[in-house]
């Protein structure tokens, strides 16, 4: 065994360096953290600050419920259909690099949205954003990973801040939109997005670390597919509204069938696929991702339901539907955070299905609003959804982990985050469908439905899902 014969003063004066070096990177370290963590601020903002704006934007723009659908899917979609390939194309230039277009491609459609003069210039700007957001959440989180330099303690406590300041732009996203639109209009809540960009790629050029760059090979096939597929279910749904579905609905929805049928073919084929089918011989990797395309598709649908029925339906102003909205997220923050303590010990797959029974029962007490439901009967609901969600989530990401092997991690989250867009996107297609044609009665059925959903959602938990240790940290 080989013994370190230095002389003792210069392995300390050594160990001193060292440690003079680190403390030289911490403030690096901390604006490296802040500029990822506004890329991902922009992100989760725009998931729930435009749902606030819906009711303004439709009546300025003569928009309808369609067209809104079209508002919040166009960012979906466009984030969910291209999150695999934008990491892997920051892996090939760099993730700062990645990461500076990300902000710029966001700053850029953030004003094109703030400026539409029509329904079809702001889904166009729309769908820009989402393609800024696909590059700005993988990129981020390579940033992080090289600002930690290998130490799982700051890399740990990076991605927790991280995800706080995610999950606080969420919580004040209804808030914040809602002021904003009262006092300045629906087109401030994206122009308010470019002094934060700005600041954000000024902290990046700055302060950031270029990461490593890797050789990757993309597949365009598949690419292309997924987009095809998903724009063509999506489309089919909301085209069926007040139509039916009409030879050229059926003929989407077709071209969407077999297009998803063409991706599944080429992934199964490709040598370096976008989604490797593999991951879906593990059953709890399936389960996993069955579980985040329910909580994705009831979440983000009822979203968009609630935010049309309390303007719409109950003539509430944006500030007040805000401040109606705010429980929600709140309590998701609080419930995401100490799911981790909560379940010390305590195993994966029960957690998660208690959490997910959790989350449907607050559904079903949504579920017979009507248009004189006092709001002291719609706060239990709003209190219970985030409950049970929050502690589901934590533990389904945790594992579908463990269901691949630690080198394949980032594609596998990836992998359930494109999934969860998707759900979230269909969700919001569904269940405007039903608003659209039922008003009230629609959105009872929607409430009712995701309450459906939950409860299967916690039998495949409970079937699918392999006994394992939560995590201590959500």
């Amino acid at each position: 065994m080989r013994t370190n014969t230095e002389p003792l003063e210069i392995q300390q004066r050594r160990a001193t360096d060292m440690h003079e070096t680190r403390k030289d990177l911490r403030p690096k370290i901390g604006l490296t953290i802040l500029a990822a963590s506004l890329g991902f601020v922009l992100v989760q903002l725009d998931v729930s600050i435009v749902n606030i704006a819906l009711a303004k934007i439709g009546a300025d723009l003569g928009t309808p419920v369609s067209g809104l659908q079209w508002v919040v899917d166009s960012y979906a979609l466009a984030f969910a259909a291209l999150l695999l390939s934008a990491g892997a194309l920051g892996d090939q230039i760099g993730a700062r690099k990645g990461f500076t277009i990300g902000f710029a491609a966001f700053v850029a459609a953030s004003l094109g949205c703030g400026l539409a003069p029509g329904p079809v210039a702001l889904i166009v700007a729309r769908i820009a954003q989402g393609i800024g957001a696909a590059l700005l959440v993988p990129c981020s989180l390579a940033l992080l990973n090289q600002a930690a330099a290998g130490d799982a303690r700051v890399r740990a406590k990076a991605v927790s801040l991280w995800t706080a300041a995610g999950a606080v732009a969420m919580a004040v996203g209804p808030v914040l939109g809602g002021l904003l639109v009262d006092t300045i209009g629906w087109r401030s809540i994206f122009l308010i997005n470019i002094p934060i960009g700005f600041v954000g790629i000024f902290l990046t050029q700055s302060f950031v670390q270029e990461s490593a760059t890797r050789h990757h090979t993309f597949d365009p096939a598949g690419q292309l597919l997924a987009i095809l597929a998903l724009l063509g279910l999506v489309g089919a749904v909301i085209g069926s509204e007040g139509n039916g579905f009409s030879a050229t609905v059926c003929f989407i929805l077709i071209a969407a069938v077999i297009s998803g049928a063409a991706f599944a073919f080429v992934e199964s084929r490709a040598s370096n696929p976008m989604l490797p089918l593999d991951f879906f011989r593990q059953p709890t990797f399936t389960a996993a991702t069955l579980i985040g395309l329910a909580v994705n598709f009831t979440l983000y649908g009822v979203i968009f339901v609630l935010g049309l029925y309390l303007q719409r339906i109950r003539g509430y102003s944006p500030l007040v539907s805000g401040l109606v909205f705010l429980p929600f997220p709140i309590v998701l923050l609080a419930s995401n955070l100490t799911a981790g303590w909560i379940a010390r010990g305590t195993n994966l797959r029960w957690l998660m299905v208690i959490g997910l029974l959790i989350g449907a029962a607050g559904y079903w007490l949504l579920h017979s609003i009507n248009s004189q439901t006092p709001y002291l009967q719609i706060l239990p609901g709003l209190a219970v959804i985030p409950l049970g969600i929050g502690l589901a989530v934590p533990c389904m990401t945790q594992s579908l982990l463990t269901a691949v092997p630690a080198s394949r991690s980032g594609v596998a989250s990836g992998v359930l985050n494109s999934v969860r867009q998707a759900g979230g996107a269909l969700g919001v297609a569904i269940y405007g469908a039903l608003l659209n044609e039922r008003a009230v009665a629609g959105a009872q059925l929607s409430l009712a439905i995701s309450a459906v959903l939950l409860v299967l959602a916690a039998a495949v938990a409970a079937v699918g899902v392999r006994a394992a240790a939560c995590p201590v940290k959500a």
